[in-house]
């Protein structure tokens, strides 16, 4: 059975998850987004997002045990490799496309 790649939000809010680590929620997961991906979010598509993509398998998330602890996510297994085959069919898009034909040149950062 293939796995199917996963939308572009998904993509971005689950590159978050593993850019934070031991340290994914929700809040944190909206920060990265922000900061590294230069697009602002609010914190429920974040939410709804995450409860979709735990819904489909791919991501999991867990409570500490005192009262207030904050939901942590991780990516599954399954997240993993939807995530390879995600970027793995971009880079076969993108391959022989030259924006510089088009006009575009690259930004500088």
């Amino acid at each position: 059975m293939a796995i199917e790649g996963v939308g572009n939000f998904e993509e971005l809010v689950m590159l978050g998850v593993l850019r934070r680590r031991d340290q994914a929620y929700g809040m944190a997961v909206r920060r990265e987004l922000e900061e590294v991906g230069g697009r602002e979010v609010t914190i429920g598509a974040v939410y709804s997002t995450l409860d979709r993509l735990e819904a489909k398998g791919l991501v999991a998330s867990s409570r500490g045990r005192e009262s207030n602890a904050r939901r942590l996510f991780r990516i599954t297994p399954a997240g993993l490799r939807a995530l390879a085959d995600t970027r793995a069919a971009r880079e076969r898009l993108w391959r022989d496309v030259d924006l510089a034909a088009f006009g575009l040149r690259p930004r500088t950062t």
